[in-house]
């Protein structure tokens, strides 16, 4: 049993990646990823002994995030509160990589959740196009699909960014 949880535990900072790459906000994240590994050790029977937990748990995740979409479709968006003045610190890039990794994940959090979730269990997590599709729950066509979209909708949103970045505004 011991084994088990150890495995578990493991596989927390790979949890907390995708989660954060499903939700914007950290904080409820980390609620996935709690409410996740609940799941999971509740119903710790469940997992095969001798396999990664990792497809499991991921799989757990996946359908704990449907329920909790699903959940705010029907009760509408929860605003958030703008912070107040003294709260926001705010400090620029001082490299260039940072900014473009931001450019990265802003445009990453732009793209649809399905489209997001199978590129990030594919590009990111490392599943395979078979693995991805059973955790999420979709024929492999249909993952593909959504793959290749969703990198066009990437390359699309970067090059904007790219161009935007480019432009400068002169002021007299």
């Amino acid at each position: 049993m011991d084994e088990k949880k150890a495995a578990i535990l493991g596989e927390i900072p790979r949890l907390r990646r995708y989660a954060r790459s499903l939700l914007r906000d950290r904080d409820s994240a980390d609620d996935l990823v709690q409410d996740c590994l609940e799941r999971a050790l509740v119903r710790l029977d469940n997992w095969q002994t001798g396999e990664s937990p990792r497809r499991w748990l991921f799989t757990i995740m996946h359908h704990l995030f449907i329920d909790q979409m699903r959940k705010v479709n029907r009760r509408g968006e929860a605003a958030m509160l703008p912070l107040e003045a003294g709260e926001a610190q705010a400090a620029p890039a001082e490299q260039v990589e940072s900014i473009a990794s931001r450019e990265i994940i802003d445009a990453l959090q732009a793209i649809s959740p399905d489209r997001r979730a199978a590129l990030v269990m594919v590009a990111i997590e490392g599943f395979s196009y078979a693995e991805a599709a059973t955790i999420l729950g979709v024929p492999a066509g249909t993952l593909m699909s959504r793959i290749a979209r969703g990198r066009d909708e990437l390359r699309g949103l970067l090059d904007d960014a790219a161009r935007r970045r480019a432009i400068r505004i002169v002021e007299k």
